[in-house]
């Protein structure tokens, strides 16, 4: 990148809009999994404008999609019937498996999350709610509220009470010496002792893998076990699926899944990779916890139609081509190699993950305690190697976030695991 488009970034954007790299990358173009800079420089792209760039970049289907919408019409709002939204709305609910399914779109992941926590709030009359530590859920006033990452979280201030609960980091915390069941019990008891300390929650909102917060998950079964509790009181369960949704963990459509022992959520929020770049969000939710709301309200943008024929076309062709099948494969590879070269890296604390949904924490060698050095120094190297990826954790982002577009080759895996195993032995 130009000095002079950093210097001109600088002078007018916010100093908190963040970027990577000490030399900050302008890409330019893409295609399939690579992606170039304004240098001329090519890389491996293993982080998708995080998780965004699901299927890849410059899919031929997506962008015919939207260059033919483009040509008939752009935007015409909520206000008036809208096939693509319909369409996309159709195959959407069917595929939530919630039934009787109300689906309402948005921008993005935040403004999803934003909706469902005032679906909750109004059907159950309370402001309560309930979240996961480590957890990141949007950038508004509302998302930041049901934050449990603090580098994410910039104000105390909120329109909602929130009330953090224990389980979404598995091998960190006062329960990570326990088994898989009994952290599982221990978790549900610490649930069943909060509830008795507080009024009526709206909801649970919880990501089945959390994606800011380092690719971290509970034993499977543990939101099962959260939801009978749950259930049992009324209390809805949101289920934050802008990362994980639409087959990324490979095991599951939704990561919800994985928990899906007592039927579905209440609500599930989705974005990031449905659009494939292009800006779509949305919630899923029963009919009767959607048409809760007694006050008007529209989406100017949210379902705009050339959005809408790009989650079409970016959906069904993931669909036809087993992406889902694809991250199963491949991610499995590239975990299985990724936990290899760890072995014989003493900054690697932890390989975890599934699918294309893959973290690799690093601590100071022989200890617990973060390495956010180390992080951005293997960030670095992975660059000068031709690999880019992210960055996250609870841990003062210490946390390496691998999650390439859905269709990564295997030797592309190989090629990304081989710059990645340089870039940390380099530490």
């Amino acid at each position: 990148m130009t000095p002079d488009l950093f210097g001109r970034h600088r002078a007018v954007l916010p100093d908190w809009l963040a970027l990577y790299y000490e030399d900050p990358l302008e890409i330019t173009h893409g295609e399939g999994r690579h992606v170039w800079d304004a240098a001329g420089n090519k890389y491996l792209d293993f982080f998708g404008g995080i998780l965004t760039t699901m299927t890849a970049h410059a899919l031929p289907e997506v962008a015919k999609a939207v260059g033919e919408q483009a040509g008939r019409i752009l935007h015409s709002s909520t206000l008036y019937l809208n096939r693509p939204m319909v369409e996309l709305a159709e195959r959407v609910a069917c595929l939530s498996g919630i039934p009787d399914a109300r689906v309402f779109f948005t921008t993005s992941g935040t403004e999803a999350n934003d909706t469902a926590l005032l679906l909750a709030t109004a059907y159950r009359r309370s402001n309560t709610i309930l979240a996961m530590r480590n957890s990141y859920h949007g950038r508004s006033f509302s998302a930041v509220g049901v934050t449990g990452n603090r580098g994410w979280s910039p104000t105390s201030l909120s329109p909602l009470q929130t009330l953090y609960v224990h389980g979404g980091v598995r091998t960190r915390g006062p329960y990570a010496h326990l088994g898989d069941r009994e952290f599982t019990d221990a978790c549900v008891d610490d649930l069943k002792d909060l509830l008795g300390h507080t009024r009526a929650p709206a909801a649970l909102i919880a990501e089945p893998v959390q994606g800011v917060g380092g690719f971290t998950s509970p034993p499977d079964g543990l939101y099962a076990a959260f939801r009978e509790v749950l259930h049992e009181r009324g209390i809805l369960w949101i289920a934050d699926e802008v990362q994980t949704g639409w087959g990324r963990t490979g095991e599951h459509f939704w990561g919800w899944q994985a928990h899906g022992q007592n039927g579905p959520p209440d609500i599930v929020t989705f974005a990031k990779g449905i659009g494939n770049g292009m800006s779509v969000g949305g919630v899923v939710a029963r009919a009767e916890i959607m048409n809760c709301l007694d006050a008007n309200s529209i989406s100017t943008f949210g379902g705009t139609q050339v959005t809408m024929a790009a989650g079409l076309a970016n959906l069904a062709y993931l669909l036809e081509h087993d992406l889902q099948g694809n991250a199963r494969r491949v991610g499995g590879l590239l975990l299985e190699r990724l936990r290899s070269v760890a072995a014989r890296v003493p900054h690697v604390r932890e390989v975890r993950g599934r699918g294309l949904m893959i973290g690799v924490e690093l601590t100071r060698p022989g200890t617990d305690e973060a390495a956010p050095e180390a992080a951005s120094a293997v960030l670095e190297e992975a660059r000068a190697g031709g690999l880019l990826i992210g960055k996250g954790g609870g841990h003062d982002t210490s946390a390496l976030r691998i999650a390439p577009p859905m269709s990564l080759t295997v030797a592309e895996a190989e090629e990304g695991a081989a710059i990645l195993e340089r870039a940390l032995r380099s530490v």
